[in-house]
């Protein structure tokens, strides 16, 4: 019985390998939570926009008291402080220079409703309190215009 010998099929040009290859003829990977949904927002980038935001905001209303302030953020602090504790910031005010700590605020803060709200609110808090302390001014004069309903 003689055997029948098939045509070789056309040998695939080799793919690149990388980002989005297409696995099992699956098709291109895509992002996790796909085109029509909003990307996913961290602890992180949350305090780092309301941060940046409530910055702007007091830079707009205080131009020239702030415009050579520098900002950072860390972690958190090196050490605790006896009879304090953890600090929120620091500022240094001969270097016109502001550090927040992300993780004391974010988690060390005893909020009584813990939701996007109240965090923000805290974040908001202790902005107006690290200025306020740099220019040495209350933080309710920092903004009149912004709490005037209360």
């Amino acid at each position: 019985m003689s055997r029948i010998r098939r045509a070789a099929a056309p040998t695939p040009a080799p793919t690149r390998r990388g980002r989005g290859r297409d696995r099992h003829g699956r098709g291109i990977r895509s992002s996790v939570t796909g085109p029509f949904l909003p990307p996913l927002q961290t602890r992180i980038s949350q305090f780092d926009m309301t941060l940046a935001s409530t910055i702007d905001y007091l830079r707009s209303v205080w131009p020239d008291e702030l415009s050579d302030v520098t900002f950072e953020v860390a972690a958190g602090p090196y050490a605790v402080i006896p009879d304090v504790g953890v600090e929120r910031w620091t500022v240094t005010a001969a270097e016109r220079r502001i550090v927040f700590y992300r993780l004391p605020i974010q988690r060390l803060t005893r909020l009584h409703r813990n939701d996007d709200l109240h965090r923000r609110m805290v974040i908001e808090s202790c902005v107006f309190r690290a200025i306020a302390e740099l220019l040495g001014k209350d933080p309710w004069d920092l903004a009149p215009d912004r709490f005037r309903h209360f």
